[in-house]
C-alpha cells in the first residue's frame, strides 16, 4: 500500500493528481501545515526537512520526500505518465527539472512576498512578479508549438508544473495573455484525474 502524508498545497496536489491518473490505490494521511504537524517529530522522521509531500510505499520499503522525485518514482513504478522514447522522455524530465529549480521556487517566493509577508517589500514583490511573468513566457514559448511540455505525450512534467498554474490562478496571478500556456492549463485542468487530485485533501483557498 501506497501512504501519501501530505496537505492541501502546489507540491501536494503534484502527488495526488499522479495517483488518481495511474488509479494505484494509497491511503492519504493529512498533515495540518497551519497547525505544525510537519515540525512534528513523527514527520521529521520520514522529512528532516519538514516539508510536505512525503510518499511512502509499504511494498518496496521506498520512502521519499520531493515531489519531483515522488513523480519520477511513480512514473517508473508504473511504466506510465514518462515517454518510451529518448528524446521525449528527456523532454519531459528537463521540464520537470524547470519546474523544480525555477517556476516552483518564484512562484513560492511570489505567494509568500504578495500575499502572506507581514511586511509588503515592494522591491521583493516587484521582483518575483517579473520573475514569474518570465518562468510563463518560456512556458509559453515552449507550448506554442506541442500540445504538452513533453511533445504530444501527458506526462509529470505536465502534472508537476499544473500543480502551480492551478496556484496561480487562485492566487490571482493571472497569464491569460499568454495564451498557448493557458490553453495547456485550461485542457490539463479538465482532466477527471486532476480534477479529484486538487481537491485531496482539501481544496486550496487564497489568502
Amino acid at each position: 500500500m501506497i501512504t501519501v502524508f501530505t496537505d492541501s498545497s502546489p507540491n501536494g496536489f503534484k502527488v495526488t493528481i499522479a495517483l488518481e491518473e495511474l488509479g494505484l490505490p494509497y491511503a492519504l494521511e493529512q498533515v495540518n501545515l497551519h497547525a505544525g504537524e510537519h515540525r512534528q517529530s513523527s514527520f521529521l522522521a520520514m522529512n528532516p526537512h519538514g516539508r510536505i509531500p512525503v510518499l511512502r510505499d509499504e511494498q518496496t520499503g521506498v520512502t521519499l520526500f520531493e515531489s519531483s522525485a515522488i513523480l519520477l518514482y511513480l512514473a517508473e513504478k508504473t511504466g506510465r505518465l514518462l515517454p518510451e522514447a529518448l528524446t521525449a522522455r528527456w523532454e519531459a524530465i528537463k521540464w520537470l527539472q524547470f519546474h523544480s529549480a525555477s517556476m516552483g521556487p518564484i512562484l513560492g517566493q511570489r505567494v509568500h512576498f504578495e500575499l502572506f509577508a507581514p511586511t509588503r517589500l515592494r522591491e521583493a514583490i516587484d521582483r518575483y512578479r517579473s520573475l514569474s511573468e518570465e518562468a510563463f513566457a518560456t512556458l509559453d514559448r515552449h507550448l506554442s508549438s506541442r500540445v504538452f511540455l513533453a511533445g504530444d505525450s501527458y506526462s509529470i512534467a505536465d502534472i508537476a508544473t499544473f500543480g502551480w498554474t492551478h496556484i496561480a490562478v487562485i492566487c490571482g496571478f493571472g497569464f491569460e495573455h499568454h495564451r498557448h500556456l493557458t490553453r495547456w492549463h485550461d485542457a490539463v485542468a479538465r482532466r477527471p484525474a486532476v480534477g479529484r487530485g486538487v481537491m485531496l485533501p482539501a481544496p486550496a483557498t487564497g489568502p
